[in-house]
């Protein structure tokens, strides 16, 4: 994506240039008169192959979208003031261009003429209403983002990246234990070409599929089925572990510990399975987590368990802290882990918080608990410790097994 200038958006001129258009597989007759007037009107149209064929006969020139879609930017800006064309598919808001150039021109330089969007169309063909149904894009995305929302009863709708999408959905759904789903792929909707296919998650076998297709998934799980829950503490056998794994009853009073809000940003620190910033990011699609690992066959492990459990952005920092955390954008909120004995560490991540923002540190040792204890007689904030027991069999009897105790210091930055 290209910088954005405040600077730049803080003169606006005085009507209008950049014309941002939603097409349809129907093309130019599915344009209204006044999108068809600004494309007419505009001395360059900027789209996909596809748009510019679909929006023919053009007399303006044309510049098809490079990889990345970024790079033709520049070319767009050095047209302001002069009419300029954008097309795109549908509602170029929703998972469009469209917000990507709103970031760099102001919107009184825009006119916007969108139509239904593929999430509008799908619902329309399905009778499915579009304010109970989840709408994804894995365009441009790994298909893993979508485990989170895979809960029995759920309604999906998914934006493919191309005509391979449905059968990988299909693959992962089944092998996670939702086999009986069923999945409707609608091709081309809107025009000649438009197609629809339904199958069983593991039936799926439908053969060449148009690249411009939308997924529609009803979500039936097997008993066994791998279901992200909506609250933390995840079972910690869903975790790949070396041992250092912040357990499921710690983890969860340490989430509620840290507060989080809609889009923060964490840094796990002492990542080691990476279970606290998984479980952070799961709290919210917009919330975002650095984990910062100093072995790589940790942080290798760390990568494979966001995966498995729908969190592939979260990013993975290999180095030693306080080191490795001079470059990392600053955080909304940090987590030390149980190993946290270095005044330093604790100094340099006080000083990146903002005010307000929210530290937890957890420590199991006697070492690092004194240090908690002279922090928390320093800084002040809030002092529990934490102790879990579980039941284990004992011969053929049954008795409580308890966990390591750990000492936990939460401050709020003044």
């Amino acid at each position: 994506m290209a910088a954005f200038s405040p600077e730049a958006r803080s003169v606006s001129s005085a009507t209008p240039w950049l014309f941002i258009v939603g097409i349809g597989e129907d093309g130019r007759a599915g344009l209204s008169p006044a999108a068809a007037a600004a494309l007419d009107r505009a001395g360059l149209v900027v789209g996909g192959r596809r748009h510019l064929e679909l929006a023919a006969p053009l007399s303006a020139e044309t510049l098809a979208w490079p990889s990345p879609l970024a790079e033709a930017y520049p070319a767009i800006l050095a047209r302001r003031g002069q009419p300029t064309c954008v097309l795109a598919t549908g509602d170029p808001f929703h998972y469009g261009v469209g917000a990507e150039l709103a970031r760099l021109v102001p919107a009184g330089e825009i006119a916007a003429y969108p139509q239904a969007s593929a999430f509008s169309l799908a619902a329309a063909r399905l009778g499915w209403p579009l304010a109970e149904t989840a709408c994804l894009t894995l365009h441009g995305r790994a298909l893993e983002r979508v485990i989170p929302h895979l809960q029995p009863g759920a309604r999906l709708l998914v934006l493919s990246w191309d005509g391979a999408t449905p059968d990988k959905l299909a693959a992962l759904m089944t092998a996670r234990g939702f086999p009986r789903s069923r999945l409707t792929v609608l091709e081309a909707m809107g025009g000649p070409r438009e197609r629809r296919r339904s199958a069983l998650a593991a039936e799926f076998s439908e053969g060449e599929i148009d690249p411009l297709n939308t997924i529609a998934v009803e979500v039936v799980a097997e008993p066994d089925a791998r279901v992200i829950p909506l609250s933390p503490g995840l079972d910690d056998a869903w975790f790949e572990t070396d041992g250092q794994l912040t357990k499921a009853e710690i983890r969860a009073v340490t989430l509620a510990a840290l507060r989080p809000r809609a889009g923060q940003l964490l840094w796990d620190v002492g990542a080691g399975s990476g279970s606290i910033s998984i479980e952070w990011c799961l709290l919210h699609p917009a919330s975002r987590a650095v984990a910062v690992e100093a072995r790589e066959e940790r942080a290798a492990r760390i990568r494979r368990n966001a995966l498995d459990l729908g969190v592939p952005d979260l990013a993975v920092v290999v180095g030693r802290a306080p080191e490795a955390l001079a470059a990392l954008p600053a955080p909304d909120a940090a987590f030390l882990g149980g190993g946290v004995s270095d005044p330093a560490l604790v100094a340099a991540v006080l000083e990146a918080l903002p005010v307000g923002g929210r530290l937890v540190a957890n420590a199991v040792t006697l070492e690092s608990e004194a240090l908690l204890l002279r922090l928390h007689s320093e800084r002040g904030g809030t002092l529990r410790r934490l102790s879990v027991a579980r039941a284990e069999p004992v011969g053929h009897l049954t008795g409580w097994r308890p966990a390591m105790p750990v000492t936990q210091w939460a401050l709020t930055k003044p």
